[in-house]
């Protein structure tokens, strides 16, 4: 399958006023592409968007909620009158809600739903008639918790298993019908972003995202790769793939594990924030990066090679080679 380079490229990317979203606009503005941010908040697109043209990028934005699909179709439909169409669409608008599931709302359970699960759903459906005439991209983003149990964020992982769970069958469907989209799911492992900040916490303590995070902008290389080329999914940062590995390795060891290390790391002993802005209502205030930077991983070694298998393997022979030739010397 064929995808035009970025510099061609009209891409969409909803969430895209702040954290992964914003930067993925940042970086895809940055090798040319036509980037349109969708998200609930004008003031947090008009930030963002001036953010990015003040750069040099060319930026629209178009307000919507991705949990109507009513938006979502006007907003596809406003896209193509004033650009011509889109090549690529990204699926990275979520939410998220610090509870023990016992004590959570079913409304607050089922926003959660209505964003992370039916707004990928609307998107997809709504895009995918234009993509499959124009050929393109389809990118979601899921999560590491698309693959692992995590307590206190469950409901954000249920949503993520469902997505995952969607966008995988979508995949297959779209393959017998021999269509000229590429499906791609992104699993980030956890990022410095405003994610905590925007999220609703009905936990005591101040929520965070459970370390090691990694910069956001690894995340946004990882979806501009995949706009170029076809990626059936990865999982960005080392430390996300090691704990998928044991989630699906090792579950009942996984489960004392994580159980101990989600309690003691998603919640810090400080008072609250009041602010649920973010989840019942638009947030985003055009920042990419959340309150976690000490300690954050600025680069994935893992991510590096993922996108570059043929590189990889060619330095793996290489490293091969010369351990071999080494060994016969001293022998």
């Amino acid at each position: 399958m064929h995808l035009k380079p970025l510099n061609e490229q009209t891409i969409v990317i909803t969430g895209g006023s702040s954290g992964i979203g914003l930067a993925t606009a940042e970086r895809a503005a940055r090798e040319g592409a036509n980037v349109v941010i969708l998200a609930r908040g004008e003031d947090g697109l008009k930030t963002a968007a001036s953010k990015v043209r003040t750069a040099g990028g060319r930026c629209d934005y178009v307000v919507a909620d991705v949990g109507s699909r009513e938006q979502v179709r006007s907003a596809v439909e406003t896209i193509i009158e004033r650009h011509g169409g889109f090549d690529t669409w990204v699926s990275d608008a979520g939410v998220a809600v610090y509870s023990k599931l016992e004590e959570l709302d079913d409304e607050d359970h089922r926003q959660v739903f209505e964003t992370n699960y039916w707004g990928v759903v609307h998107c997809a459906t709504e895009a995918l008639p234009h993509l499959k005439k124009r050929g393109g991209a389809l990118i979601t983003m899921g999560s590491i918790s698309s693959q692992m149990p995590a307590p206190l964020l469950s409901s954000y992982t249920a949503s993520k298993y469902a997505v995952k769970g969607y966008i995988d069958s979508l995949r297959l469907e779209l393959m017998h019908e021999d269509a000229p989209v590429s499906v791609t799911l992104i699993q980030p492992s956890g990022i410095n972003t405003p994610f905590s900040k925007h999220a609703l916490n009905e936990a005591d303590g101040r929520a965070q995202v459970p370390p090691p995070v990694y910069d956001p902008r690894i995340v946004a290389e990882a979806v501009c790769n995949a706009a170029e080329n076809p990626v059936r999914d990865m999982i960005v940062g080392g430390a996300g793939r090691a704990m998928t590995l044991l989630a699906n390795l090792a579950p009942g060891l996984a489960d004392h594990i994580f159980e101990k290390a989600f309690f003691a790391t998603a919640l810090r002993d400080q008072p609250k924030r009041k602010s649920d802005g973010g989840f019942h209502k638009s947030g985003a205030e055009g920042e990419i990066y959340g309150n976690q930077t000490t300690g954050m991983r600025s680069t994935s070694l893992y991510t590096k090679m993922r996108m570059n298998p043929a590189a990889t393997a060619i330095g793996l022979l290489a490293i091969a080679a010369g351990t071999a030739g080494l060994l016969k010397r001293k022998a």
